[in-house]
């Protein structure tokens, strides 16, 4: 697995680009070779028929094609769906990637989705009015509070503050996030992903070959994935999401609970992210988020690890960010992420989220301690 380049890479790059950069680091990271990969998955809010893009522009000819796009969790889902086809025999080695350069292109979100005529009339800034609503209804029925959101943005930021590729590592307080510019009430500035260009890329393979390469494998146990609607409008609970759902499954399936999860990495395009996903992921009961998260307890330090790399709040965030929380995932496994490792990693927690709150889908990955 391997990252692009991130942050700001500047003109005259292409998500193209960086989808070659992060292929050619990952295959080097594994020790195989371009005409290894049989299996291409990708999705883009760039391309119409990403495989088909990448594919070209790679070289690639694959026995095996998914570009399933369910927004940032695409990617945790193209991970289940690789070893599903690897089981099945139709592919041997399979590709994930992704690049966006959505802050150097004019430093907006690039989506393929926009509100619904029926949702239009109201004026949301998709998507963050969307995801506001559910902090809103959220602090009403639970009492969670502006703070607690808060401490979400400032336990990513200590993470990445101590990721040497993290987009920002300056200091941050509760008070700062609190005080920043306000979106969507209630959501400020601070409480919104960065926009960043980045890519990834993740090699996935059966468990008998992947021992013969030239890293450590991660294995994956288990994983799920749900999804109850497309629109806010139409999301049956603004409390509850389909990792409800996403997040038993995998636990079934990997035979583990949340109790055995050394980190958490949570698709955090919104401080309320991480507090929805904790409780339907049963790592805290639903409406206790909020007070799951305060006094640094996601924090380095604090009593769950959670989005060790600084998250899409302080790390990166390339318009679907599901590929960084693998790559996140993998590096806290191998034991590779110096003063952010967490001790004994051994399982690690994936979950990507996709839409409005639309798409979710969770892994359970694991080091071979864990098998």
């Amino acid at each position: 697995m391997s990252e692009s380049d991130l942050g700001e890479v500047g003109p005259g790059y292409t998500p193209l680009d960086l989808i070659g950069q992060a292929t050619l680091r990952a295959l080097d990271d594994a020790g195989l070779k371009k005409g290894d990969v049989d299996g291409l998955f990708s999705a883009s809010a760039y391309y119409h028929m990403p495989t088909l893009s990448v594919g070209e522009y790679l070289g690639i000819r694959p026995h095996y094609s998914d570009a399933t796009s369910m927004g940032g969790s695409s990617f945790v889902s193209h991970l289940f769906h690789a070893a599903a086809a690897i089981e099945a025999g139709l592919c041997e080695v399979a590709l994930i990637t992704y690049g966006s350069t959505q802050r150097s292109g004019g430093g907006r979100l690039v989506s393929g989705s926009e509100t619904l005529p029926y949702e239009a009339p109201y004026n949301p800034r998709y998507p963050v009015s969307m995801y506001a609503l559910a902090a809103s209804r959220h602090m009403y029925q639970y009492g969670t509070t502006r703070e607690q959101l808060a401490e979400v943005a400032v336990a990513a930021r200590e993470w990445a503050k101590l990721n040497p590729k993290a987009f920002v590592r300056e200091d941050l307080s509760i008070t700062d996030v609190l005080s920043s510019r306000m979106v969507s009430s209630p959501l400020s500035v601070l409480d919104c992903c960065l926009v960043t260009d980045g890519g990834g890329a993740v090699i996935v393979t059966s468990p008998e070959r992947a021992r013969a390469l030239a890293r450590p494998p991660v294995y994956l146990l288990g994983a799920g994935e749900a999804h109850w609607h497309r629109n806010i409008s139409q999301m049956p609970d603004l409390t509850v999401t389909a990792a409800a759902e996403s997040g038993p499954r995998a636990y079934r399936t990997a035979g583990i609970g949340p109790g055995e999860v050394d980190v958490a990495l949570l698709y955090d395009a919104f401080t309320i992210n991480p507090v929805l996903f904790l409780e339907d992921l049963g790592f805290c009961g639903k409406g206790e988020g909020g007070a799951f998260v305060e006094g640094g307890s996601i924090a380095p330090g604090g009593r769950l690890a959670v989005n060790t790399s600084g998250g899409g709040l302080s790390y990166n965030h390339p318009g679907m960010y599901g590929l960084l929380l693998i790559v996140e995932a993998v590096r806290q496994l191998r034991g590779e992420c110096d003063e952010r490792q967490v001790d004994g990693a051994a399982v690690a927690l994936v979950h990507g989220n996709g839409g409005v709150l639309s798409s979710q889908v969770t892994a359970i990955l694991g080091s071979q301690s864990a098998l």
